[in-house]
């Protein structure tokens, strides 16, 4: 316990699954934090964001377990929501130890390469790689003053894999990975760590308000049953992920006990990736 304390912690798409489960391990942790989501619909996703009541759920269970929180709606598309973001964290707190590029979307899916129509495309590399590029941009200058920090990017075995009929999802992690490894270098001389995790198949945890497995059966027009026992079998721990796993693993790297990891992906899928 208390390896975040008296660390402030950055999330976006806190709101619910990952990144909701990040906040409370950080918060369980004696971490204080920022906690960001959209709040809102984009167009071209063709399923229902986080809320402004979901985040503000969020936010209500980190402070029972301690945590000071601020929290603020932001879009990452939008380079002015997050400089907003940043300077709120930085005129509460002082300081941003980690940040976590969780916010993402999984879909539009489920079609070949080509049907893809340009909005969709560049919605998912917008949201998916340039929303982390921006958050980095933003809290770069603050880690470098403090010459600290942990930058921690939620990708995906997309980032590492191929999957069919999900090529803009897949182009935009496989992005995010190698984002990762270049900011890892930049940022080396001045003791900022940069990371991915690349959860497998993450199970809709309901306590967490959890979505993501219904969008990918959604998009292959699957029984949300349908596609968690295909994740089930996909596995070789026969068990799926929980979203609090991949939160362990963004614990540890927020944590000083990675003080000697930068540039590298952990992979969080029971063994899917091995296969």
């Amino acid at each position: 316990m208390t390896s975040l304390k008296g660390k402030v912690v950055l999330i976006t798409g806190a709101g619910r699954g990952i990144g909701r489960a990040c906040a409370l391990r950080a918060a369980e942790e004696g971490a204080d934090l920022i906690i960001t989501d959209i709040g809102d619909s984009i167009n071209s996703v063709p399923y229902q964001l986080s809320t402004h009541d979901q985040l503000e759920t969020t936010a209500e269970r980190c402070k029972e377990l301690g945590s000071s929180v601020l929290m603020q709606l932001a879009d990452v598309c939008e380079m002015n929501d997050i400089l907003a973001l940043v300077e709120a964290a930085v005129n509460r707190f002082g300081r941003i130890d980690a940040a976590v590029n969780n916010a993402g979307i999984g879909a539009p899916a489920g079609k070949a390469t080509h049907l893809y129509t340009s909005e969709e495309w560049e919605i998912l590399l917008n949201v998916n790689l340039s929303g982390p590029w921006r958050l980095i941009k933003a809290v770069a200058p603050i880690m470098i003053e403090q010459q600290y920090g942990s930058i921690i990017n939620v990708a995906s075995t997309a980032g590492l894999l191929g999957y069919k009929h999900f090529a803009g999802y897949v182009a935009s992690k496989h992005g995010l990975v190698g984002l990762t490894k270049s900011a890892a270098l930049d940022y080396a001389p001045q003791n900022i760590r940069v990371n991915a995790i690349c959860p497998g198949p993450v199970y809709d945890d309901e306590r967490l308000d959890g979505h993501m497995t219904k969008v990918v059966a959604d998009s292959l027009g699957l029984r949300l049953g349908d596609q968690e026992s295909i994740d089930l079998e996909s596995v070789a721990l026969n068990t799926v992920v929980s979203p609090l796993d991949v939160a362990d693993a963004m614990v540890w790297l927020a944590s000083d006990q990675s003080q000697r990891v930068t540039g590298t992906t952990i992979t969080v899928d029971a063994g899917y990736s091995a296969k």
